[in-house]
């Protein structure tokens, strides 16, 4: 596509009739060709947003990788908690290196209300055999990322990446600056089901922390007895976001409001008895 557009090429006309009879034609013709050939490149464009939108619900499939250390994973590894995929090429200076710093400071918020192995994170560099194991711990380092549930993932299978990267909807071309490509993070549920896709360089802690949270503590796991459900439940409902310190908070309002009611009803439960006692005692 970008090579199609390259292709057209503006030519000068020398005949008479163009230079003389018609200024007008020559001082509209390049704004309106502009505008035809701006069309024609919109229409082969694809709806980036509906592609990535179309992959809520697949499964992802369980593609090779190599962390920055030499490891071999896979991501079936990481099934049982939800997981965060982020797809980057370690020579972007623009988004890649925005979105991976505001990610770093979400992941911080997320893990401080939902514990710090409730999810687990993975930055996967596209950018093949330029995105090296080396070149992937340089990145985290970088912009300073520490966290040990944060792993930066080189590919091992260039066929099991691209799969990954259409089942997650993710979109990219080569450009002139390297890639022109989606900015999204993709959550992964436990079983490995795409769950939620949140867009943008810079995005509100409440975007990704919102459904980690339904997945953390709106589905309880198969081990998880009576009271780590009932507690999980509690913990849904309670823990809210204070934009005032950007993090998220246990609200104890609600608790209060429950023995509010309770006492309330009890001491109404005991006038009744009381009274039902003194007429009683007076027939």
């Amino acid at each position: 596509m970008e090579d199609d557009r390259r292709s057209v090429k503006s030519e000068r006309r020398s005949s008479p009739a163009y230079g003389a009879g018609c200024g007008w034609f020559r001082r509209w013709l390049p704004p309106i060709l502009l505008v035809l050939l701006a069309g024609a490149a919109a229409a082969d464009e694809p709806d980036l947003l509906a592609l990535s939108q179309a992959a809520l619900g697949r499964a992802v499939p369980d593609a090779a990788f190599v962390d920055s250390e030499g490891t071999a994973h896979r991501l079936s590894d990481y099934r049982g908690k939800p997981l965060l995929i982020s797809l980057v090429f370690t020579s972007c200076a623009d988004s890649c290196s925005v979105g991976t710093r505001q990610l770093d400071r979400v992941v911080r918020i997320a893990r401080a209300a939902l514990g710090a192995g409730s999810f687990a994170v993975v930055t996967i560099g596209f950018d093949r055999p330029v995105d090296s194991p080396e070149a992937m711990r340089a990145f985290a380092v970088r912009h300073g990322v520490r966290d040990p549930g944060w792993q930066f993932l080189s590919s091992a299978d260039p066929a099991g990446l691209e799969d990954l990267m259409t089942a997650v909807g993710f979109y990219r071309e080569p450009s002139p600056r390297g890639f022109d490509h989606t900015v999204q993070l993709t959550l992964i549920d436990a079983e490995g089901i795409v769950y939620r896709q949140v867009y943008g360089e810079v995005f509100e802690a409440q975007q990704l922390v919102e459904p980690l949270k339904e997945l953390v503590l709106g589905r309880p796991r198969p081990d998880d007895g009576m009271l780590a459900r009932l507690g999980k439940r509690v913990r849904l409902l309670c823990t809210v976001y204070d934009a005032r310190g950007d993090r998220y908070l246990f609200d104890y309002s609600l608790f209060i409001g429950m023995l509010a009611g309770v006492l309330v009803l009890g001491a109404a439960a005991a006038w009744l008895v009381v009274e039902i006692w003194r007429k009683r005692s007076r027939a």
